[in-house]
């Protein structure tokens, strides 16, 4: 009989990391370990999927719609918030105890709050798709810096007083793992990539590309200082960005670098193909991320990463000068060192490129997916 499984998260219409994660692993399971999937959503019921979801994969949106709170006044959120949490878990409740799942996944959102109370008889798992020291990331500055430092480490204390409770907990990285030391139910599971692409860079172009969300935590404002250095050694080559998001910040700072005629802001493209193909350097600037799957991507396109050493992630793919080139984290004068470096030794780049491609392979979702089966089973069948 397949394993039934149930994934809840907030929505799958953002060009997300996330979202993106569990469409490849959720198709999988359908498709090639004929699991019983189920995806769970509480925001923006008429919108669709970003990333092409199998058929048979099945989405139930309990149309709870916490995003609209953002548009109340503050002394109406906390009122609002409560409601809709209760009515968030009597739907859930009533879900789960008809669909009867095998698994329950919470992928650490609102649920993860009350989903070891539901009696459904699943085995209950989070998933953390971010790294401890950046989940619910405050900003700390301000007259308020006291109260956000409370906050978050009340939000903190209660995330471990529930995590205790689940059957397990799935972190994404090895460095992440050590940053958990109450808990004795966690485990490692790389996020995976769809497949390792057919078609690869020769690493001959003069062109350097990244991607991500243009928020400050991708840190392209540093990627744009950076270049400005790179520009003025190679102006033949040419940097560029594609993502979601609000470009007015960044295109004024090419403005103000003066690297208009070398650095394009870009908007997001479903699918990177022709994009990494054509492409000699990935830059990776993050200040933080969860596992960084874009650099992942790259990688499998042979295309060598040069990469700040940020939590967490870059680490655990890269091993420095073997296979990309990992840079103290926000350290604008070597990010652009090192890019330069690849620029300036062709054959090295193209080497570093080939062992990028081969450690990518370790990350294709034919092997995390198995380290999945294997968990699943584990809870499901142990003595």
């Amino acid at each position: 009989m397949a394993i039934k499984v149930v994934f809840c998260l907030p929505s799958l219409h953002l060009v997300g990391g996330m979202e993106k994660v569990l469409t490849i692993k959720a198709n999988y399971f359908a498709e090639v370990f004929g699991y019983d999937v189920t995806i769970v959503l509480t925001d923006c019921k008429d919108k669709a999927p970003y990333f092409p979801l199998s058929d048979k994969v099945k989405v139930v949106n309990l149309d709870i719609d916490f995003e609209n709170i953002r548009l109340y006044p503050i002394y109406l959120k906390v009122l609002l918030y409560s409601c809709k949490q209760l009515l968030y878990r009597k739907r859930l409740t009533k879900l789960l105890m008809s669909l009867r799942p095998d698994i329950t996944v919470s992928m650490l959102r609102r649920e993860i709050n009350f989903i070891t109370r539901i009696k459904d008889g699943s085995k209950k798992i989070g998933e953390m798709q971010f790294n401890r020291l950046n989940y619910r990331d405050f900003d700390y500055s301000g007259k308020h810096s006291s109260i956000k430092h409370f906050l978050s480490k009340l939000w903190m204390n209660q995330l471990i007083f529930n995590l205790k409770k689940v059957d397990k907990f799935v972190v994404l990285s090895w460095e992440d793992l050590e940053r958990w030391p109450e808990l004795n139910n966690i485990v490692v599971i790389h996020n995976p990539i769809e497949k390792l692409p057919e078609r690869v860079s020769d690493c001959t172009s003069k062109k350097v590309i990244s991607a991500g969300r243009y928020v400050g935590q991708k840190g392209f404002d540093m990627l744009l200082d950076s270049w400005k250095i790179v520009s003025s050694k190679h102006p033949e080559w040419s940097l560029n960005i594609y993502g979601a998001g609000d470009r007015t910040l960044f295109n004024e700072q090419i403005t103000i670098n003066g690297i208009e005629g070398s650095c394009n802001i870009n908007g997001p493209v479903r699918d990177l193909t022709d994009q990494f193909c054509d492409s000699s350097i990935f830059a990776f600037s993050s200040r933080f991320e969860g596992f960084a799957l874009v650099l992942t991507e790259a990688m499998s396109y042979g295309v060598p990463p040069v990469a700040f050493s940020c939590p967490c992630g870059p680490k655990d793919l890269i091993t420095d000068g073997v296979n990309g080139l990992l840079v103290t984290p926000q350290n604008v004068d070597e990010l652009a060192e090192k890019i330069c470096y690849l620029i300036e030794n062709e054959e090295i780049r193209k080497e570093i490129g080939r062992n990028a491609r081969e450690r990518a392979k370790d990350f294709t979702v034919d092997h995390m997916a198995k380290e999945w089966d294997k968990l699943f089973k584990s809870l499901l069948y142990s003595a």
